[in-house]
């Protein structure tokens, strides 16, 4: 009497510029058809340029201010809407369960995370160097002429909205390996007000924590007042976004290994 032995699962197909173009368009039509994630996105655009009409109006710009950092004052806020959007294009497949639809699609998991993350990336840099643009010209338009200095708009406005695509891709990151949109959300702001919240509790070493702080980088690189090296170390502006970059990719490549190890 022989035994029968089931059959070896399919491998995984390969893959290929094909399989990545078919992972980029579904993670786009689903990024589109979700009114969560279209309106949070809206209102990652929308408030830097809201930020500077209020400045503006209300004349709130400290006088050692730029106009470059008060017409941005609301980009802290915005980028971290950008990360809960990097977080819900994740967390949301798993509580509705169409993650399972997703990997039947796309069976290979390292190819959908990448195509996720180089669609908020993308979608964020784009918005966010449109709307940061705006909030600028706004900013330069409505407040008194040889008041503020201007800042340095370029090539800071560039790196502005890198920020922003890493806090997505940091969200996520974070979406990936919580799997949870309430908990996802609460850690990726956690890990964005990360001096605010946690700074004073190191003693002497809360420069050090300021400085590894994502909302240093995009203090810095806004050249707001507020970034003085006290409070956000004295790393420069693009070693900062470096650093925050750099730290991304390594949670990235975390959670890709915790993806392709996990069931759906």
């Amino acid at each position: 009497m022989t035994t029968r032995t089931a059959p070896a699962p399919a491998p995984a197909p390969a893959a290929t510029p094909a399989l990545a173009s078919r992972a980029l368009s579904y993670e786009w039509i689903k990024f589109r058809s979700v009114r969560s994630t279209v309106w949070t996105t809206a209102a990652t655009a929308a408030l830097p340029v809201l930020g500077a009409v209020f400045v503006a109006a209300t004349g709130s710009l400290q006088p050692d201010d730029t106009v470059l950092g008060g017409s941005l004052t609301l980009s802290v806020v915005a980028r971290m809407l950008a990360a809960v959007v990097g977080a819900l294009v994740v967390t949301g497949e798993y509580s509705s369960g169409t993650i399972r639809t997703t990997f039947t699609a796309v069976p290979r998991r390292g190819t959908v995370l990448e195509a996720k993350a180089a669609l908020v990336a993308a979608v964020m840099y784009v918005l966010a160097l449109l709307s940061c643009s705006a909030a600028y010209v706004v900013g330069s338009a409505m407040l008194p002429d040889g008041r503020y200095a201007q800042g340095n708009p370029l090539p800071a406005l560039f790196g502005i909205a890198a920020s922003f695509a890493v806090a997505a891709v940091l969200g996520l990151a974070v979406g990936t390996l919580v799997r949870h949109s309430a908990g996802a959300v609460t850690t990726v702001i956690g890990v964005l007000l990360l001096r605010s919240l946690f700074g004073p509790l190191f003693g002497d070493a809360e420069r050090w924590i300021a400085g590894l702080s994502p909302t240093a980088a995009l203090e810095k690189l806004t050249q707001t007042s507020d970034a003085t090296a006290d409070t956000v170390g004295s790393l420069g502006p693009w070693p900062s976004l470096l650093l925050v970059t750099a730290c991304t990719t390594a949670l990235t490549l975390a959670a890709l290994l915790l993806l392709r190890r996990r069931d759906a």
